[in-house]
């Protein structure tokens, strides 16, 4: 399968019980108003959050993955192209495989191996083939969502002039964050990408 398995709900969390914690409280705001966010094509974020576990070290060990050099400059069609490609490329050239069956633990953030990788791991190595093509990396956030099945999950927000978008390695159609009714859960830091944010808000 080619989602995190539901064996990784605490490890997408920071402990035991946050991911029940997480998943409560997003429901309770779902109707909520959204205070942090200019438009609702960005995702809302409310204050800071620990980083998920297998992403405290992530900074450490790949400096790009949080790095906030880079130019603004307005997203452009040959822009949107590329992401899109670089979506399809990477979905359709790395094998689907589970943290546990690879590194014998529940939660390992890395590049894919020859062997392959999980879904947080297909959002890095999007974001690192993004960073080197020359996309500002402050407009590419990883996030951590439950998907349509409430599983837990990884993906790659492209923060667009328009609102977000989500690189998935379930499907290589790019969407609308809104569109993929997902439910968001945290996500790195779009003023702060060494840190990260909490959300709890539903596609």
């Amino acid at each position: 399968m080619r989602h995190c398995s539901a064996e990784r709900v605490r490890a997408l969390c920071s402990h035991a019980s946050a991911f029940v914690w997480a998943a409560v409280t997003a429901l309770l705001f779902i109707s909520a108003p959204q205070v942090a966010s200019a438009s609702n094509e960005f995702i809302p974020h409310r204050g800071g959050a620990p980083a998920p576990s297998g992403a405290q070290a992530l900074c450490q060990t790949y400096s790009w993955a949080c790095a906030r050099a880079g130019n603004q400059s307005a997203t452009s069609a040959d822009q949107l192209r590329r992401i899109s490609a670089v979506n399809v490329r990477i979905n359709r050239s790395v094998r689907a495989v589970e943290d546990d069956r690879q590194y014998g633990v529940a939660e390992h953030w890395a590049l894919p191996t020859k062997i392959g990788g999980d879904c947080e791991d297909f959002a890095l190595l999007k974001k690192r083939e993004l960073v080197l093509q020359g996309v500002d990396p402050r407009r590419l956030l990883i996030a951590t969502v439950l998907d349509r099945q409430r599983n837990p999950h990884a993906v790659l927000v492209f923060r667009s002039d328009t609102g977000d978008l989500v690189l998935d390695n379930l499907t290589d159609q790019i969407r609308a964050w809104r569109e993929t009714r997902y439910m968001f859960l945290q996500m790195q830091d779009p003023d702060r990408p060494t840190g990260w944010v909490n959300v709890f808000a539903s596609g």
